[in-house]
């Protein structure tokens, strides 16, 4: 059974679209193929192309921690930097 869900919301800034969601894509092969990483699913909003939504399942928060830990993470960080309105991440857990 999967420990831990991450949901988190990227907003990007109105002239930075298509920068964050091409550098968001960029992260979905390396982190699928991390340890602990059951799934990793990009959504942009229909009516926002601004926002983004990560939904991940994690066996571990260690292992999501270590993920964010992690090279590509860091790069993705530099790159966009100045790009991103907001950024929240929520850590949940699957109760029903």
């Amino acid at each position: 059974m999967t420990n831990l869900t991450i949901v988190a919301n990227i907003i990007a800034k109105q002239d930075k679209v298509e920068l964050v969601k091409s550098e968001l894509l960029k992260l979905i092969a390396t982190t699928r193929a991390e340890e602990g990483c059951v799934n990793y699913d990009l959504h942009q909003d229909n009516e926002n192309p601004a926002h983004f939504l990560f939904y991940e399942n994690w066996a571990s928060r260690e292992l999501w921690q270590q993920h964010m830990a992690n090279k590509h993470i860091a790069e993705y960080l530099g790159t966009t930097e100045g790009c991103v309105e907001s950024f929240t991440v929520n850590e949940m857990t699957v109760i029903g």
